[in-house]
């Protein structure tokens, strides 16, 4: 399950509200577009600005417009014992696999992590992603630890953070090392995927895949054909770096505001979403920052998938 394009949308809401009707659009799109996973309730998801039922909801909703596609849910939490409800509600509304990253108000330190992830993978009845994301949850992972929690039962996949342009071969060469081979090793960071998906990472999960999935579902199909060395598919490496290259001005913006503001704001432009989608305090983009997101839609070309 933890292979080829997970397809993160975003969770919008109206007022409030989380909207369904909103949501099971985005879902269905990346249905259709043939997403491998669809991911909801991670960063781009809001999950740590909905309550226990709400996610319960999105869980629900994202599964009936899936189309059958495996949906992950985000159970992150700041206590383990919401982390494990939110574990049970997901099973129940019919997700195939969670995604876990550490959160917490104080900073966590590693055996209080191995012992969220080791309590968890007891308690879980599905795959459980690991989600390694400093810049949010203020932790890092060690290899070591990366290593040890990998060995627990029902650990499926690692989603780790874009390394250093160039970096890539050598971070996934490091991380596989330390995992078993069973685990799958994904990338986030947008900018980064094509490089990774080239360097042999499994799994993309994805932002841009949650608004323009054809446009993520071609970056990964050519990174994978391409490096499986055969005769006459060697190309296509090249072109699944160029084809990412052509987002630079979406994926400077990611670097800039953060993708869930550009993404609201993507979103909100072409009319997938009402305006504001975000729960306050947090805002979408406005005035020249915004138009900065109109002309980076422009200069990438995905302006015509809305």
């Amino acid at each position: 399950m933890f292979n080829g394009l997970c397809a993160f949308p975003l969770t919008p809401l109206a007022g409030d509200n989380v909207d369904e009707a909103a949501l099971g659009r985005l879902v269905g799109r990346c249905a259709d577009a043939g997403a491998d996973t669809i991911g909801v309730l991670g960063s781009t998801g809001i999950y740590t600005y909905l309550l226990r039922g709400e996610r319960r909801r999105v869980v629900e909703a994202a599964v009936e417009a899936a189309q059958g596609i495996p949906v992950v849910a985000g159970v992150g939490a700041m206590r383990t014992r919401d982390v494990l409800a939110c574990v049970e509600d997901a099973q129940a509304a019919g997700a195939s696999g969670v995604l876990l990253a550490p959160v917490s108000y104080q900073r966590l330190t590693e055996e209080e992590v191995y012992g969220l992830y080791r309590e968890v993978s007891s308690a879980a009845g599905l795959p459980i992603a690991v989600y390694d994301n400093p810049a949010t949850t203020g932790f890092t992972f060690t290899d070591e630890l990366h290593g040890r929690i990998a060995e627990l039962p029902g650990i499926a996949s690692i989603k780790f953070p874009p390394p250093a342009p160039g970096q890539a071969a050598d971070r996934i060469a490091r991380l596989r090392a330390a995992v078993p081979g069973s685990v799958s090793l994904g990338i986030s960071g947008d900018w980064a995927a094509a490089e990774a998906l080239t360097a042999g990472c499994d799994v993309w999960y994805s932002v841009i895949g949650g608004l323009f999935p054809k446009t993520a579902r071609v970056i990964v199909d050519l990174a994978q054909t391409g490096r499986t060395g055969q005769a006459g598919q060697t190309g296509k490496s090249d072109l699944a770096l160029e084809a990412s290259a052509a987002l630079e001005p979406v994926w400077a913006l990611f670097r800039t505001y953060g993708s869930l503001r550009v993404a609201a704001t993507m979103a909100e432009l072409l009319g997938f979403v009402e305006a504001p989608c975000l729960p306050r305090p947090l805002k979408s983009l406005a005035g020249e920052d915004r138009a900065r997101v109109e002309e980076a839609l422009r200069l990438s070309g995905l302006v015509q998938h809305g």
